[in-house]
């Protein structure tokens, strides 16, 4: 059985991590309020102040206003719709979609020809974004949001297929995160462009904090080091990379009664915080454009 290991330390079987990460996805998409980033597992609770997290990571109370109802389960880290500054008419990869968070506040900044593509491998996920759909055509009068059962390590996409990817605290989840950005690089056009918010890694987490279950599916125990995103997103061929941290999310946890982030203070060295560990980033970058006289 296959082995994940990054130099953050993180250590599992592959099978194992996604099992665990599904579960506990599944878990956030059946609960009726939603649920924290870590979601209700062992012993996580449900967050109640989804559009509270929401406004402090980036999204403005006109977006959260416009969701479908339940679309919004408290799972972000910032807000890739906004840093990818989005045109009519683009086809936007949507990773790990969840209940079509992003992918609902994408298809009005696309327009009628443009198209919004949300890729989850949770079918609980799936089965939510799916029920708002009709929700959503009503509100807008667009029909340009689809949502695909996948996972982001095998993208259910040709290559070339869209212009922009993005993706909201989720990449960290995987245990193949090379072949995440390899799938990425493939999947965009030529001149096409990556705007994601995600967890990184100032510094390797202890043994202790890695090997929480909520902070696996809670984004942290899984996230890279800076110097590996870096790296990875540069061998899949992507350039103008740029890693921006922000305090935001961290903030909002440090500011909240957040159960992860009360366990993770009981693992961590006396008077460190998550902070001194795990940051938000928004990560940007573009697949280079074809060369003239190149097929």
């Amino acid at each position: 059985m296959a082995q994940t290991t990054t130099r953050s330390g993180a250590v599992g079987s592959e099978d194992e991590v996604r099992a665990k990460v599904q579960e506990g996805y599944a878990a956030i998409a059946r609960a009726s309020d939603g649920g924290s980033c870590c979601g209700p597992v062992g012993g996580c609770g449900v967050r109640s102040d989804a559009d509270e997290l929401a406004r402090k990571v980036g999204y403005s109370a006109e977006e959260l206003a416009a969701l479908p109802e339940g679309a919004n389960l408290g799972l972000s880290c910032g807000n890739p719709g906004a840093i990818a500054a989005l045109a009519p008419g683009e086809r936007v990869a949507d990773l790990g979609s969840g209940a079509g968070f992003d992918c609902f506040l994408i298809g009005p900044k696309v327009g009628p020809s443009g198209r919004a593509i949300g890729v989850d491998m949770t079918s609980e996920m799936l089965a939510r974004a799916r029920a708002n759909v009709a929700r959503y055509r009503e509100r807008t009068g667009l029909d340009n949001v689809e949502f695909r059962l996948g996972e982001i390590e095998h993208l259910p996409l040709a290559d070339g297929a869209v212009d922009v990817v993005i993706s909201n605290c989720v990449i960290n989840l995987s245990p193949r995160k090379a072949q995440v950005w390899r799938e990425i690089a493939r999947v965009l056009r030529p001149g096409g462009r990556v705007a994601v918010s995600d967890l990184v890694l100032l510094k390797p987490l202890p043994d202790a904090a890695r090997s929480l279950v909520e902070a696996l599916v809670g984004c942290v125990a899984g996230a890279a080091l800076v110097d590996e995103t870096r790296a990875w997103m540069a061998e899949a061929g992507l350039e103008q990379v740029e890693l921006r941290i922000k305090s935001d999310y961290l903030a909002a946890m440090e500011d909240s009664q957040d159960p992860l982030y009360h366990k993770l203070l009981e693992v961590l060295p006396a008077g460190a915080r998550a902070s001194d560990y795990v940051a938000s980033a928004e990560i940007t970058a573009r697949k280079p454009k074809l060369r003239k006289g190149c097929c």
